[in-house]
C-alpha cells in the first residue's frame, strides 16, 4: 500500500517537471534615443556661452582720490557723484566699488568692496582732507596687488596735482593695462606736469583722461556711469547702452581721443 503511494506521488512530481516554465512578459523600452552628435554638442556649447555672455553683469571698481587739502571742494562733489556709477549699472549688473585715498604724511588707506551707493558715501563722507604730497604710485600699486587676488576691472583716479617719479607711475600703469586694468584719470584744474603724467598713466594702462570740471557736473555723472558700465561688460555694455558719454568713452579707449 505504502509502495502504491509512493508510486503516485512519483508519477505527479514527474508530469510536474515536464511542464514549461512560463516566459516573463517583455518590457518594451521604448524607442532607443540616438547619441548626441558632435555637431549638436557643438552647438549647445556656443549657446551656453552666448548666455553666460548675455547674463547679469558684475565688476569690480577701484574709486581712488587725492584727499590734500586742495582737494576738499572736489571731494565733496565727488561724494555727491559716486552714486551715478552704482545707478547706472542698476538691475542690468553688480558693481562693487572700493575706496582708496590718500593724504596727510604718507597715509594711504582703502576700504573693503562695498555694493551699494550709501555704504560708500557714508565711507567718503567721514573723511577729511589733510596737506600731504601725492602718493599715486601707491594707488597703481594697490591696484596690481588687488588685480592679482581678484579681477579688477577699472580704475578711477581723482587728483589735481602730481609730485612723484613719473617713469616709477609709468612703469605701474604699463603693468596695470598688461593686467586688464584700465586707470580713467579725471583731472581737476590745469596743472601742464600733472596733465603730460595724468595722460600717460591713461595711455600706458589702456584708460582715458578727463577733465574734472566742477561746473559740469551732469557731464562728470554720465562718465562715471560710462566707467561704471565698462567695468561689469566691457565696450559691448557701452555699445549695447549707447549713450554720448558711452561713445564717449569707446573712442577714448579705441584711442581715437588724447
Amino acid at each position: 500500500m505504502l509502495d502504491l503511494q509512493a508510486a503516485r506521488q512519483r508519477h505527479i512530481l514527474n508530469r510536474m517537471s515536464d511542464k514549461k516554465q512560463p516566459v516573463p512578459a517583455r518590457v518594451d523600452p521604448g524607442p532607443v534615443k540616438s547619441q548626441s552628435s558632435t555637431g549638436e554638442i557643438d552647438a549647445f556649447v556656443r549657446q551656453a556661452r552666448t548666455l553666460a555672455a548675455s547674463a547679469t553683469g558684475s565688476g569690480r571698481l577701484i574709486l581712488s582720490l587725492d584727499a590734500t587739502m586742495s582737494r576738499q571742494p572736489t571731494w565733496d562733489l565727488a561724494c555727491a557723484l559716486q552714486g551715478e556709477m552704482f545707478d547706472a549699472v542698476g538691475k542690468a549688473g553688480a558693481l562693487k566699488v572700493q575706496l582708496v585715498y590718500f593724504r596727510g604724511l604718507g597715509e594711504c588707506r582703502s576700504s573693503a568692496f562695498v555694493t551699494n551707493t550709501d555704504a560708500l558715501k557714508q565711507l567718503m563722507t567721514r573723511i577729511e582732507c589733510r596737506a600731504g604730497h601725492t602718493q599715486i604710485g601707491k594707488v597703481l600699486a594697490h591696484a596690481l596687488k588687488q588685480t592679482a587676488a581678484s579681477k579688477v576691472n577699472a580704475l578711477v583716479y581723482i587728483g589735481d596735482a602730481m609730485e612723484e617719479n613719473v617713469d616709477d607711475l609709468a612703469a605701474k600703469a604699463g603693468s596695470l593695462g598688461l593686467h586688464g586694468v584700465p586707470v580713467f584719470v579725471f583731472q581737476e584744474g590745469h596743472d601742464s606736469g600733472a596733465e603730460k603724467a595724468f595722460k600717460e598713466i591713461a595711455r600706458l594702462s589702456k584708460g582715458a583722461w578727463f577733465r574734472f570740471d566742477r561746473r559740469a557736473a551732469a557731464t562728470l555723472a554720465s562718465l562715471l556711469s560710462a566707467v561704471a558700465v565698462f567695468a561689469t561688460g566691457g565696450l559691448t555694455a557701452l555699445e549695447a547702452r549707447g549713450r554720448p558719454e558711452d561713445r564717449l568713452m569707446i573712442e577714448h579707449l579705441r584711442g581715437g581721443r588724447k
